[in-house]
């Protein structure tokens, strides 16, 4: 049929079957010629072969698209189906999206947060709950809701009853409390004040947490306690980032989510015992958290949005400054808490310690009766530190022994229970005495000196000095595990007595420093020593050994000495003035310039030592041998250069402590 067809027919046949426009149509009706009519529809119709080859691929396509579809529908219908039988049904999944949008548009969350939310929570409607990254989403979309962003406890700003709360707290620490007191009146005349960061440095044992606990509760405030001892992770503080498995925010903000408020008490324990290594740098990561100018946008890596941690109220504790960067002991307002006097630690352990443990072991207050002597003794015989934890466990040992023979005599009406403890029974308990006076105890000899330190946990003690002779080469030794500031302060001190040896009395001759080896040694070798505090203790020993004169009994000493003989001041007086009242000493010789801080000391530990300050070498030899022994004269007239040249100038040269 279609070869008996004329041409022209055949081009207009085939032009009325494909898909054309009226203007195609129109062209081809007023094309003449048979060849080109034939060309323009063959054209037209090779135009419409290929648009229906396009449609027939996307056809095909979206029916495989539309029959997976149709499958996976299919089979969760059939594992909807089988949940149901097995009683797992997943109807809460929608609610649960439901319940999230509700807990984030109640959060008020600002704004940058509340995008974030928002973008989270669109995505989560289009996952399905058995993919891998719906929990990752959902559980950030928790926290988000969870954080306490416009949620504070009102501050309680009474002061009096701060103070009252303080009081039955903690027994002296008086500048701690003075401090606190004072942010508390500025609070309550300016509601916006941003809170201090404070850092309570002292030794173990003084109370530095338990201060905090007791500002929380005096601020009306939650309390957390965040322990930093060993963290050398930076995430800890910062949190991981979310493309982490398992990540979480940092500590702060788990902190502050566990607190339900955005005003906390947040205590950062032990901050000089961070570490570092190849995964950060912890302090350089609370450098922003602890600075009150940038931590109103604290961005922690998890959850990528700021949050402001200006109303939080940080507390740091420390034992040891040195181990503190720079940067981070800059941004802090420290707080010395220096170590407890004997009669501070009776009445700690009479008003806390004693009842804690009578209750923690069982008993009525009507069980034990300790009195203050017994008290005393415990604290002066078996204890030696800064402190109040060591007094505890003795104090503790006790409640457990009284506990054993109250419930003997329980169990056996026929034996009688005494809840006195004697000086016989404290020692049946306890041992005899672990301490004495050190100073009492150690007969005055020629080269033994006492010493005052200042220890690395930030209490002061006792340091005793030996210094010998041997023959030998004029060679000097040094013992002790010392560090390179205590062995140059042993150098210069050996080169004063030299240069000043025939001022002595008796003269040291010249040629004894050539046929003589002298030995000194700091006790303890296990210990490390160091820093310049030693010098006057070794020219005193040095002049102690050569003038074979013993020191005057109970006396010790501190402070820096230079090669002309001038005495500088040093460091850590009021510990070293407390560690000297604990054991025993009586005499104190002390730099000149050091009598300011004096005044740090409790009043009733001024009252019990006698405080010398000195400027010069002179003066310090003149106090610690016995005044009727002369062991140096003077260059010029032979007068004795001490503190001056009579009795009424020797008297001006030490004071007696009653600042």
């Amino acid at each position: 049929m279609l070869d008996s067809t004329p041409p022209g027919q055949l081009a207009d046949l085939f032009a009325s079957m494909i898909d054309l426009s009226l203007g195609e149509k129109l062209q081809i009706l007023e094309t003449t010629d048979v060849k080109t009519r034939i060309r323009l529809t063959l054209e037209l119709l090779t135009r419409q072969i290929q648009v229906l080859k396009i449609s027939q691929k996307l056809q095909s396509t979206v029916e495989s698209k539309l029959g997976k579809k149709q499958r996976e529908f299919f089979l969760r219908q059939q594992l909807d189906a089988i949940k149901k039988e097995l009683g797992e049904s997943d109807e809460g999944e929608e609610d649960e999206v439901a319940d999230l949008t509700k807990r984030i548009n109640e959060a008020k969350l600002p704004e940058e947060a509340s995008k974030a939310a928002i973008r989270e929570l669109k995505r989560l409607k289009r996952m399905h709950p058995s993919m891998a990254e719906y929990q990752v989403v959902r559980t950030y979309l928790e926290w988000l809701s969870e954080l306490p962003w416009d949620k504070q406890s009102e501050d309680v700003l009474d002061i009096s009853r701060a103070k009252e709360q303080l009081d039955s707290d903690h027994f002296g620490l008086e500048k701690v409390k003075t401090r606190i007191l004072e942010y508390l009146a500025v609070r309550k005349l300016k509601q916006d004040l941003r809170g201090p960061i404070l850092c309570f440095l002292g030794p173990p044992g003084v109370g530095k947490t338990s201060l905090g606990k007791s500002l929380a509760t005096a601020l009306g405030r939650k309390f957390h306690r965040i322990a930093l001892g060993g963290v050398r992770d930076e995430a800890e503080i910062r949190g991981h980032r979310r493309t982490y498995i398992g990540a979480l925010p940092g500590r702060i903000i788990q902190g502050i989510r566990r607190c339900g408020v955005n005003n906390p008490v947040i205590l950062l324990d032990e901050i000089d015992k961070l570490g570092r290594d190849n995964r950060g740098d912890p302090s350089s990561a609370l450098l922003e958290v602890l600075d009150p100018e940038q931590n109103g946008t604290f961005t922690d890596h998890y959850l990528n949005v700021p949050f402001d941690l200006s109303n939080v109220l940080f507390i740091a504790t420390a034992n040891d400054a040195d181990t503190i960067p720079g940067p981070l002991f800059d941004r802090m307002e420290v707080i010395r808490i220096p170590g407890y006097t004997f009669e501070e630690k009776l009445h700690i352990a009479e008003r806390h310690l004693l009842p804690k443990q009578i209750k923690a072991h069982g008993l009525e207050l009507d069980n034990v009766n300790l009195d203050k002597d017994i008290l005393l003794k415990i604290a002066t015989g078996y204890t030696r530190e800064a402190g109040v934890r060591n007094l505890e466990r003795e104090i503790a040992a006790v409640c457990r022994a009284l506990a054993v023979e109250y419930a003997s005599a329980k169990e056996e009406p026929s034996r009688s229970y005494d809840a006195t403890v004697t000086d016989d029974k404290l020692t049946r308990i306890l041992g005899p005495e672990r301490f004495d006076e050190e100073i009492s105890e150690r007969s005055p000899m020629p080269g033994v000196v006492t010493g005052l330190a200042w220890t690395a946990s930030g209490s002061g003690g006792l340091l005793f000095i030996e210094a010998t002779m041997m023959p030998g080469t004029g060679r000097l030794h040094l013992t002790g595990k010392l560090g390179d500031v205590i062995k140059e302060s042993a150098q210069i001190a050996l080169t004063w007595v030299r240069s000043n040896a025939s001022r002595l009395s008796p003269p040291a001759p010249p040629e004894l420093f050539q046929t003589r080896d002298i030995h000194i040694h700091l006790p303890a070798g296990a210990i490390p020593k160091d820093g310049p505090s030693a010098g006057i203790t070794i020219v005193t020993a040095l002049v102690s050994l050569l003038t074979n004169t013993p020191v005057r009994g109970h006396t010790a000493m501190t402070g820096e000495v230079t090669l002309r003989g001038q005495v500088l001041p040093v460091g850590g007086i009021k510990e070293k003035v407390l560690a000297a009242h604990r054991g025993g000493v009586k005499y104190v010789i002390l730099p000149e310039k050091c009598k300011r801080e004096l005044e740090e000391v409790p009043q009733n530990v001024r009252d019990e030592i006698t405080c010398v300050f000195v400027k010069r070498v002179e003066e310090v030899l003149a106090f610690a041998f016995e005044q009727s022994r002369k062991t140096i004269t003077s260059t010029a007239g032979g007068k004795e250069p001490t503190a001056g040249n009579d009795q009424s100038s020797l008297d001006h040269a030490y004071l007696k402590c009653k600042l």
